[in-house]
């Protein structure tokens, strides 16, 4: 005798519960992201656009509700200004001088903390107490390096017969302000070009010493092209700060720290737009300096990210 089994149905949910699941499931992800949008809508977009407003407009810093308009009279004032230049000028001076020798020397320390070696774990954490010290503590140690009087580096140069003047001085000064930005930020990015070395596949350094390669051949040829996008990353993200530099030459200069030296010899543009907007209290023309930084980096963001196009296109073609 065949017995028949009848499976029970489950109970019907409310239609009002399953609206509210449906609802929950929708609506949940954008309510925990809400919280960053929110605080990057009020911090973020709205002083950008802000500023934007105000540099089209002559604006005292002691009366900021009273603007008068200027359009594009800010800008054009820019270009025709030698001080903007040379404070451009310095920037990029600063800047190619401070991330170059930073990322090389960082990708190198990576490359060495990637070997099995004692005390490794002790390295890796030390090689990131300079970016934990504050700028200040830094630029104060090495303003005391610096000192054309007594400073370390004075005393050693002496002995061959160099005794340069690392404040008033375009070059040294200069030297001496991306030494600073070098020390702080070189362990920060050995860390993340580590980080990127522990995923590469050991098994193409195996195959690579069976076929004879050397490690300096490793590096090259396997470590280096297989971290690439984290160095594209590396030189983004030290671009924008160099572009930013503001406490390290301010720090350094002192007294006339605001004006990057007696001469501007090191003045970034950070530091101008600083002048502009509070010792010169013109807060539109500030606007204008920080707008055209933004462009200045968001056409280098461009430059970049076509070169990093152009190249996959190649490797793909070929």
């Amino acid at each position: 005798m065949a017995t028949h089994v009848r499976a029970e149905a489950p109970p019907a949910r409310p239609a009002w519960r399953s609206r509210l699941y449906r609802f929950d499931l929708k609506a949940s992800p954008y309510a925990f992201i809400a919280p960053f949008f929110l605080c990057f809508a009020a911090f973020g977009l709205f002083p950008l656009i802000w500023t934007g407003w105000l540099s089209l407009h002559y604006v005292d810093l002691l009366k900021p509700d009273v603007m008068e308009w200027r359009g594009f009279g800010n800008y054009t004032r820019l270009w025709s200004n030698d001080q903007f230049w040379n404070a451009l000028r310095n920037t990029f001076t600063i800047g190619v001088i401070s991330t170059v020798p930073q990322l090389l020397t960082a990708l190198g320390l990576a490359h060495l903390l990637n070997y099995r070696m004692r005390g490794r774990g002790f390295f890796r954490v030390a090689i990131l107490a300079p970016y934990a010290t504050s700028i200040a503590a830094a630029t104060l140690v090495f303003v005391q390096l610096f000192n054309p009087d007594y400073g370390f580096i004075n005393w050693m140069l002496g002995a061959v017969g160099i005794h340069p003047n690392w404040y008033s001085d375009t070059w040294p000064s200069q030297i001496a302000i991306s030494t600073i930005v070098t020390w702080r930020w070189t362990g920060y990015n050995a860390l993340i070009y580590l980080a990127a070395m522990q995923a590469v596949p050991k098994d193409l350094y195996e195959a690579a010493s069976l076929d004879g390669a050397n490690r300096w051949q490793q590096f090259t040829r396997i470590t280096v092209p297989s971290i690439r996008p984290t160095i594209l990353f590396t030189i983004i993200v030290s671009t924008i700060g160099a572009t930013q530099l503001f406490g390290e030459p301010m720090l350094f200069g002192g007294g006339v720290g605001v004006s990057g030296g007696s001469a501007h010899q090191f003045q970034t543009l950070s530091l101008y737009l600083y002048e502009l907007g509070w010792p010169s209290r013109q807060l539109g023309r500030a606007s204008a300096v920080a707008w055209t930084m933004l462009l200045l980096l968001l056409l280098i963001g461009l430059a970049q990210f076509l070169i990093t196009r152009y190249r996959k296109r190649n490797e793909l073609g070929a």
